[in-house]
């Protein structure tokens, strides 16, 4: 995307007030929202940019390319907290940022830069927000995906989309993977990271024992990595592949960044975990049932989509939670034998590339 001469005749391109982000703050939105940072540094190239983060997405903007700083600061999902926002919009009054890009269409999320009185604040039309946001957008519905929604707020307003958008960017130092596997006591070999975790049990591939069991049996490393959400899961993969599985799961997202940054080849859900695998440039296997991959892949691109191909489910793509029809097979009718096949493709083929 020529982002130069779609922006070049903007009066205030050198313009250098800072720029506020307030993004969605599910993990693999808060990767995507790198998109709209990229957008924005090609538009106004001297404007910093920071993104509002909470303490768990936090450690993934160490590792987004032209971000200045992350603010980190929990607010409460289901209540109000005046005396946080109050505190959130003083502290980013100190900040003196000329723009804020809302993400969220909620009024909560548009409360602090109001209160911070930042002059310009960009948002689409949602839930009675007139008077914090002063920067209006329309035509939200019209556009089809996520991620249009949100750099289009990026851009001028009315320019079209164009064909492609920037994709997300995440870059871990090599050094720091090295420490990284020595902390661990992890080979340099290529290893096999799976990610069994997602938001939402329809989601969820139930075969990862029997294909790391497979993995192992193969001769690779196997890796399962997520949140402490997952310590059950991972226990029971460890379990059917016995000593060639490590368990990676823990609190701290940025052990699950650094896991995927070192990984031969990614496995994943449809989830969190599958965008940074993605951004961060490793081999990433996406496995999709209930949800579309042309709304929900990584704009980086997949090294394979792997999805139920066997029958024709009239039910399929969901796009819910739980399973209510079909006993789950847009999930269940994916073998693991299939995976582990594909997967030992994707490695051989980034082998064959790296040599």
């Amino acid at each position: 995307m020529n982002q130069d001469s779609q922006f070049s005749g903007d009066a205030d391109r050198d313009d250098t007030r800072p720029i506020l982000i307030i993004p969605y703050m599910w993990i693999g939105d808060f990767v995507r929202n790198h998109t709209v940072v990229r957008v924005l540094k090609e538009r106004w190239p001297n404007r910093p940019v920071d993104l509002l983060t909470t303490s768990l997405c936090a450690p993934l903007v160490d590792y987004m390319p032209g971000v200045r700083a992350g603010i980190v600061w929990d607010l409460p999902r289901g209540r109000l907290a005046v005396g946080r926002q109050l505190a959130l919009g003083k502290l980013l009054r100190e900040r003196n940022y000329g723009t804020a890009l809302v993400l969220p269409r909620t009024w909560k999320a548009a409360i602090a830069p109001a209160l911070a009185g930042i002059p310009e604040r960009v948002g689409f039309v949602g839930e009675f927000r007139f008077g914090l946001l002063n920067r209006w957008r329309w035509g939200e519905k019209k556009l089809p995906r996520f991620i249009d929604k949100n750099a289009a707020l990026a851009q001028p307003d009315g320019a079209s989309l164009p064909p492609e958008w920037p994709v997300p960017q995440l870059r871990v130092p090599a050094e720091d993977i090295v420490r990284w596997r020595q902390a661990n006591g992890l080979s340099a070999g290529a290893a096999v990271a799976l990610a069994p975790g997602s938001v939402g049990v329809s989601k969820r591939w139930t075969y990862y024992p029997e294909a790391a069991r497979l993995l192992v049996e193969r001769g690779l490393e196997v890796w399962v990595v997520g949140g402490p959400a997952e310590k059950g899961l991972a226990q029971e993969i460890v379990a059917a592949g016995g000593r060639g599985v490590r368990d990676l799961t823990g609190n701290d997202l940025r052990n699950g960044v650094l896991a995927m940054a070192a990984a031969g080849v990614a496995i994943s859900n449809d989830s969190g975990l599958m965008h940074i695998a993605a951004a961060l440039g490793t081999p990433t296997m996406g496995i999709f049932g209930p949800t579309s991959p042309y709304l929900w892949a990584p704009l980086n691109g997949l090294a394979a989509t792997v999805v139920q191909d066997k029958s024709v489910l009239s039910c399929q793509p969901c796009q819910s939670t739980v399973c209510k029809m079909n006993d789950h097979r847009c999930m269940r009718d994916i073998a693991a034998s299939e995976v582990v096949g594909i997967a030992q493709r994707v490695l051989r083929e980034a082998a064959r590339a790296t040599n």
